[in-house]
């Protein structure tokens, strides 16, 4: 008996090994690909600005891509996180084609949109071919989704801890498992290191001055963590806000984005700049050493929810980055905290609100920018994310645990805001 119930334990560990080994191999794989692809695009989109009058032909193309093929996608990680909560039926591998042509297309002609999406969309398809391949139930689905949102996150942003976390903690370690919780670390390994075998780089950042702790220090890193909390919850609303304009405005799917287009293409014309379009990490890069205007970070929160909201594709996390990034090198000026430290705590904590992961978020920090500096960031995540308000960039993300009493109680007291 005891042989067999053995026996049993190791074909079950083989095969979630497997499991595993399939989809970091081919999310990884995929997150290469299409970094590699995006960086064409975005040098051919840099090198021949007048591409961008083309971004309402674009956006029709994604509008009719999706209405045409993509109708059982088109919530994106919304789809992922709605079928983790209620398994149902299983994501259709349509998803990862069409968001990664999706996502080429709106950087090529200048919408401002991110990456993760992409990668998390390409990764949850990836994983749910399993299901039927290894005839798996309801509850083991549920593994498969975690596994491919932590694939996809740990390869296209070269942080497996930070992914494997996010995937866990954007559920809000709901109903999860030991064997999740194990497997998620170990995809986002695999996948992390088959990224670096097709030798795709990814940005490098550093926090070269890190002050002493003290009480002054603390608070003006409060006084900045609740500005960059503010910013995550002006970021998610502003996106809702949108979306919900061009679907109440304009009912026929694809033209919502031809339109988005043409009013964007003006926008980026007469502002004279192309700073707050596409993924902006060479503005990112900047702002570790440069003081960013104080409107840098609101013109990227208003271009990347616009762009979003007409239903062009890509993530919301770069561009998070970006606005985080330039709001702390704009607070450098008169906050006496290093410019570098600042940008790097915006970096993640506007990430931690909008996507209510702080401790992902403090992970990340801690792998992008060092050791040294992660007491300051993970400060700033958790007080970002305490006030981002409590609905985040994933409308269908269920938000749980301490902030959830948090904000019920604010509702009972009429601050609905919030």
């Amino acid at each position: 008996m005891n042989f067999q119930k053995t026996k049993q334990i190791m074909l079950v560990t083989l095969k979630w090994f497997f499991i595993c080994c399939l989809i970091g191999i081919f999310s990884g794989s995929a997150s290469a690909f299409f970094l590699v692809a995006l960086e064409h695009v975005t040098q051919y989109r840099n090198h021949n600005n007048w591409i961008i009058w083309f971004l309402p032909i674009g956006g029709l193309a994604i509008g009719y891509l999706y209405y045409l093929y993509g109708s059982k996608v088109v919530k994106g990680n919304n789809l992922l996180l709605e079928e983790y909560e209620n398994p149902q039926k299983k994501i259709p591998f349509i998803m990862a084609p069409l968001v990664l042509l999706g996502t080429l297309i709106t950087h090529l002609f200048g919408g401002s949109a991110g990456r993760e999406g992409t990668a998390v969309q390409m990764g949850g398809a990836i994983a749910d071919l399993c299901t039927s391949i290894f005839k798996l139930d309801n509850s083991e689905r549920r593994t498969l989704i975690i596994l491919g949102i932590s694939a996809g996150f740990a390869s296209v942003f070269g942080t497996p801890l930070a992914g494997a976390l996010f995937a866990l903690e954007v559920i809000f370690f709901s109903s999860i498992n030991f064997r999740s919780i194990s497997l998620s670390f170990l995809v986002a390994y695999i996948a992390y290191f088959t990224v670096e075998f097709w030798q795709v780089k990814h940005t490098l950042y550093s926090i070269p001055q890190v002050p002493e702790m003290s009480f002054t220090t603390l608070f003006w890193i409060v006084v900045t963590s609740i500005l960059f909390g503010l910013a995550a919850l002006l970021f998610s609303r502003s996106t809702h806000f949108w979306g919900k304009l061009f679907s109440r405005n304009i009912k026929y799917p694809p033209l919502r984005p031809f339109v988005g287009g043409v009013i964007l293409a003006l926008a980026i014309y007469f502002i004279g700049t192309t700073k707050y379009i596409g993924l902006g990490i060479p503005e990112i890069v900047n702002a570790f050493s440069v003081h960013n205007a104080p409107y840098d970070f609101l013109l990227k929160i208003l271009f990347t929810g616009f762009t979003l909201g007409a239903g062009f594709k890509g993530g919301e996390v770069t561009p998070l980055f970006f606005v985080g990034a330039t709001l702390g090198s704009a607070l450098s000026v008169v906050v006496p905290l290093p410019i570098a430290l600042l940008a790097g705590m915006g970096f993640v904590a506007v990430f931690s609100g909008a996507t209510h992961t702080p401790i992902a978020c403090t992970v990340m920090g801690i792998e992008l920018f060092g050791m040294q500096s992660g007491v300051y960031i993970g400060i700033a995540c958790i007080i970002a994310y305490f006030f981002s308000g409590s609905v985040g960039i994933y409308k269908s993300q269920i938000v749980k645990g301490p902030k959830s009493i948090l904000y019920q109680s604010f509702r009972r007291k009429g601050l609905k805001y919030f």
